[in-house]
C-alpha cells in the first residue's frame, strides 16, 4: 500500500470511531496488507483488494474467545 492509502484509512478509522488511537504498521505477512493497531495493541489486518479498477479494503480481525467476558457476567443481560 502506498504511503497515501496508509493515512487515508488510518484517518478514516479515527473519524469513524471518534478518537485518535489507530495506528498503521507495514504488515510482515504481505505488501497488500497492513497491520492495525488499536491503543498499541495489535486487532487485525487491512488487505487492499483490487478488482476491475475498483480497490477496496477489507478489515479482518479476530476475537480470541480468552478475551470475551464470562458468559456468567450478569452485566451482559
Amino acid at each position: 500500500m502506498t504511503p497515501t492509502e496508509i493515512l487515508r484509512i488510518r484517518k478514516y478509522l479515527n473519524n469513524k470511531f471518534g478518537n485518535d488511537k489507530f495506528t498503521l504498521e507495514s504488515s510482515q505477512i504481505m505488501d497488500d496488507s497492513m497491520e492495525v493497531h488499536y491503543a498499541g495493541e495489535f486487532m487485525g489486518l487491512i488487505y487492499r483488494d483490487e478488482d476491475e479498477g475498483e480497490v477496496s479494503y477489507a478489515f479482518q480481525m479476530a476475537i480470541l474467545e480468552i478475551d470475551l467476558p464470562n458468559a456468567a457476567d450478569s452485566s451482559l443481560i
